[in-house]
């Protein structure tokens, strides 16, 4: 075993121990010297901390470390991929889609192209492997996605800081792992001045410099140079704004006080949100997002942004429910509305940019799917459990008539980002493997892992094996986007555990067991393997870190009932063999199929053709 992997074990252990001891009065300084003495002996040129997002899930030593010029491909397009380096002997590239090996050729050298089918909205799974004493040796892989719209199957990140401090080198590295997951679009959080004048101008030119509300440095350079560097690499850039903010200087910027919202019927207090006056340049005052005239001022400020920054389009922020509120001749405004008649005037003004609007906890959903947006996002605070944040994304699938995806931005270890610590790796897989499972995407991934409402807080940092872990999740979620998020009809077909120690569940989860939730998909029976036999909790927050990691189980012998005649049985996991499908052996008596597991962490995805 490698020393990287050696530690990556080391520390996930060490990590599990402290939290079952958690509660003990044991000085923190042995776990210290413990690590000490565990690590002794290790050659240090060895060591290896893998900020590039380097795919290494496998236990051989030979593992390549498979790159993508670009998050995202057009039908047809050339894709580039490089290898960290080269192998000896009879190694081999293979280029699957789900299940079906599609091309091969010998690997040789470190940098290829590819041609991808002319076939819009398909994941492909590259990968390098060898035949080795009859058996298949697999050495790295990368997905690819073929789509020619990003926000069909969107995978989203986030950038926060802005200020003229921000090197080229770190953009590139930052842009560099979220290419590497795939990310192929970025929300630009606070990167404006004011929000009912997002853009600072400077004798009629973009200022060089600006504060954002909450006294930061904003460099338009920077923001520039990230937009045009995340377009090389195909990754959509959307800047984030409110939908009706203002700040307290708003009439001296010609926003007018009839235009606002108000908590009262006698326009005498403006509806607003509070900011604490030592940390923010303003309180936010909030506009009436239906009145016409506070639409074209701020779809004129916003046609000023674009007229100077090659953004992709509007990442729409909204506050949650207001209470009753009212216009300024006190009729009472129903939000929600007021929210279509803004999104849908917005896609009139700007038809060639993209939108999105934040359902604050699913506030005003109906309304905004309705109204013309790309996808759905939803901002997760009262949906507490892992079956709450599968409603969300089938709910909001139902909404749309079956044709928007979900972004969830779910704060993981909320708590904890108050303070500086760690992820709690096992808590993040397990929710992300819910949410993939679902065919839902996470809002987790920019300059660091996003586990607080303010995104410039970077209080938690990512270990080793969290890393490694979300580069190998994106990758299966792009390879089997096809299965996860391209339609389909959720089930619940019989299955059960031949294994009597191991229990198997239909989906909700139950703390103990693993959760099975089928999906038909085509003719496919889609069969996703959700592992909750260690779980403490089925709260998926974790919002004090004591989420267990699952034990790996190997050799789960299942049986599933089925009408339909089995050809082909196929399993494929981001925990076993970088991802890549292999087929099974399987007996079918009568409606009865029986199927052996090879292997599974925390997710398995079993498909019967």
């Amino acid at each position: 075993m490698k020393v990287k992997k050696h530690f990556k074990a080391i520390e996930s252990r060490l990590f599990e121990q402290q939290q079952k001891f958690k509660n003990e009065s044991i000085n923190s300084y042995i776990y210290f010297l413990l690590f000490v003495l565990l690590f002794t002996g290790c050659d240090k040129d060895d060591e290896k901390n893998d900020t590039d997002g380097g795919n290494n899930s496998s236990d051989n030593d030979d593992t390549v470390v498979l790159t993508t010029d670009k998050a995202r491909y057009n039908p047809g397009e050339d894709v580039e991929i490089t290898a960290d380096r080269s192998l000896t002997g009879e190694v081999m590239v293979r280029y699957r889609h789900l299940g079906e090996t599609i091309g091969e050729e010998p690997f040789a050298g470190e940098i290829w192209n590819w041609t991808l089918p002319n076939v819009d909205f398909k994941g492909y799974l590259v990968d390098v492997y060898e035949m080795v004493d009859g058996e298949e040796v697999i050495y790295g892989s990368v997905a690819v996605d073929a789509s020619s719209d990003w926000t069909v199957f969107p995978r989203y990140g986030f950038l926060s800081e802005f200020s003229s401090e921000v090197t080229t080198d770190e953009i590139e590295r930052t842009l560099s792992f979220l290419k590497r997951c795939h990310i192929n679009g970025i929300q630009y959080y606070d990167w404006l001045n004011k929000h009912h004048w997002p853009l600072k101008m400077n004798g009629g030119q973009p200022a060089d410099i600006w504060l954002d509300i909450a006294k930061r440095e904003v460099s338009f350079n920077t923001v520039n140079t990230y937009i045009k560097s995340g377009k090389a690499k195909n990754m959509a850039s959307m800047q984030y704004n409110l939908l009706f903010g203002a700040w307290d200087d708003f009439e001296s910027d010609g926003v007018s006080t009839r235009w606002m919202l108000f908590s009262d019927s006698n326009h005498q207090n403006i509806n607003k949100h509070d900011l604490d006056d030592n940390w923010a340049l303003s309180d936010i005052y909030l506009a009436n997002p239906d009145n016409s005239n506070w639409q074209d001022y701020i779809y004129d400020r916003t046609a000023q942004v674009y007229e100077y920054l090659d953004f992709d389009g509007w990442h729409v922020d909204q506050l949650g429910d207001r209470g009753n509120v009212y216009d300024y001749d006190g009729n009472q405004v129903d939000l929600p509305a007021g929210y279509y008649s803004f999104l849908s005037n917005l896609k009139n003004r700007f038809p060639n940019k993209k939108m999105v609007l934040n359902a604050v906890d699913q506030y005003g959903q109906q309304e905004i799917l309705k109204s013309g947006v790309e996808f759905a996002y939803t901002e997760v605070w009262s949906y507490n459990s892992f079956e709450a944040l599968s409603e969300v994304i089938r709910n909001n699938y139902s909404i749309s008539s079956d044709s928007k995806n979900t972004v969830l931005a779910a704060y993981m270890n909320y708590d904890m980002s108050h303070s500086s610590g760690y992820f709690n790796t096992p808590a993040v897989l397990l929710t992300d493997a819910v949410i993939f499972a679902f065919g839902g995407a996470h809002l987790e991934l920019g300059e660091h892992m996003l586990a607080n409402e303010y995104f410039p807080n970077n209080n938690l940092l990512m270990r080793t094996d969290l890393k490694e872990g979300i580069v190998e999740f994106y990758d299966f979620l792009v390879a089997y986007q096809n299965l996860l998020r391209d339609g389909g009809e959720f089930n619940n077909p019989e299955v059960t555990s031949l294994n009597g120690e191991t229990i198997i569940n239909n989906w909700p989860p139950q703390a103990g067991s693993i959760a099975a939730v089928g999906k038909m998909v085509d003719q496919k029976q889609v069969l996703h393997l959700i592992n909750f036999v260690n779980a403490n909790s089925l709260l998926w927050r974790d919002d004090k870190g004591n989420q267990l990691y699952p034990d790996k189980i190997t050799g789960l012998k299942i049986q599933i009932q089925s009408e339909n005649v089995v050809n082909n049985v196929w399993y494929a996991s981001p925990d076993l063999n970088e991802g890549v499908a292999q087929s099974l052996d399987f007996v079918q008596s009568g409606n009865a199929i029986t199927v052996t597991i090879p292997a599974m962490q925390y997710w398995g995805m079993l498909v019967f053709e």
